[in-house]
């Protein structure tokens, strides 16, 4: 197993991470359709620095012979309601699935958590059920972490039990936009990518979600081939780091696999001058788990925490294809190590003045590397 985390990093400064954003910028919805999103091409050595095009031109900016790693992980509704009843009071639970612990229990963040004792019993149910009887789910608090996460045991197991979260759960939306407005039916579409097929995601990879089968057609045409692996991606994605410096930020553990097979066909892509694109930081974070010092990739399955920040040396991924990240986020900084601090953070300002849309149903950019020399 290769090492999960980047220990020879230097530590930086979290706030060098931070910016404004007009809350008006932040999407509510995805674009429509899908691949009518923005794309901005952000190359560290180019003229222009910067240009503004669509998610329909991506095509024309890779070339031939080129490998667009896409993410396969489905989300599932892991938003679930219920209640909690203790000496004839009830209050009421929100617990957010996050990491699967064994056949029959998750771990979860929980709202509100604290008050919540070892041994009590959640009971979850469907919020929009109109049934006289709704289907009703139980768990049990078997133990409580230290970030506000708990672990849950069910009253149903395996496949029985994941098809209760599927007929109960919510999809879960990130706070940026649970926070602005309940989720809709067509969420249970929108936040699904056209490549979902396993589940085990509670957010979903974002990038992934301009892509329509128009595109797809059109990267065929133009000679880019499409492969696939998995990374489950969880909710600790949404988690701000709480430390002062990147040292001390510890990441949340993911689940991800890339067969045999993708790794010889990448490894014979990369052996023929074609370049490694990822779609999304999770495909770029698993591909980077799993790629020896010498830049062959390996099979990898199991989990990952890596941490990349400016001065990690990338040694699978040519490009990258992301969406628009919080600041101070885990993500922003692996923007900043991809394609330099100062040209992500000039970046960003430009699609802040130039209305691009943020965050999950946001536009994307695509970036090309910084050279070694130029650091952060």
């Amino acid at each position: 197993m290769l090492p999960a985390r980047v220990h020879d990093l230097a530590s930086m400064r979290v706030n060098l991470f931070d910016f404004d954003l007009p809350p008006e910028r932040i999407a509510l919805r995805p674009a429509e359709p899908r691949d009518a999103a923005r794309l901005l091409l952000v190359r560290p050595l180019g003229t222009p620095l910067f240009e503004d095009r669509t998610i329909l031109d991506l095509p024309s900016q890779l070339a031939p012979n080129d490998v667009l790693v896409v993410n396969d992980t489905r989300v599932i509704p892991a938003r679930l309601q219920g209640s909690r009843d203790r000496a004839n009071a009830s209050a009421r639970i929100e617990a957010t699935l996050f990491q699967r612990e064994g056949d029959a229990t998750w771990r979860a963040f929980a709202r509100p958590g604290k008050k919540l004792k070892q041994g009590e019993i959640i009971r979850f149910a469907a919020m929009d059920s109109a049934a006289c009887n709704p289907e009703t789910l139980d768990a049990e608090v078997v133990s409580k972490g230290d970030e506000g996460d708990i672990v849950l045991k069910f009253s149903l197991k395996g496949e029985a039990l994941d098809k209760a979260i599927e007929r109960i759960g919510q999809m879960p939306l990130p706070p940026y936009i649970s926070s602005r407005r309940p989720a809709e039916q067509r969420d249970v579409q929108d936040y699904q990518t056209l490549f979902a097929q396993k589940p085990g995601a509670v957010a979903a990879p974002t990038a992934s979600l301009h892509f329509t089968p128009r595109l797809v057609e059109a990267l065929g045409r133009r000679g880019v081939s499409i492969k696939k692996v998995t990374l489950h991606v969880g909710a600790g994605t949404f988690l701000p780091v709480k430390a002062s410096d990147t040292e001390g930020h510890k990441m949340h553990a993911e689940w991800g696999e890339i067969t045999q097979v993708a790794a010889e066909a990448l490894n014979r892509a990369r052996a023929a001058g074609g370049r490694i694109v990822a779609a999304g930081t999770t495909s770029l974070r698993l591909l980077e788990s799993a790629t020896a010092q010498d830049g062959s990739i390996q099979a990898f399955a199991g989990e990952t925490s890596i941490f990349i920040t400016p001065g990690y040396r990338f040694k699978a991924v040519d490009v990258l294809l992301t969406n628009f990240h919080l600041p101070g986020s885990t993500l922003f900084m692996l923007a900043a190590a991809f394609s330099g601090l100062k040209t992500m953070q000039q970046a960003y300002a430009h699609a802040i003045a130039e209305n691009y849309r943020f965050y999950s149903y946001g536009d994307a950019c695509l970036l090309f590397p910084a050279r070694a020399e130029d650091g952060a």
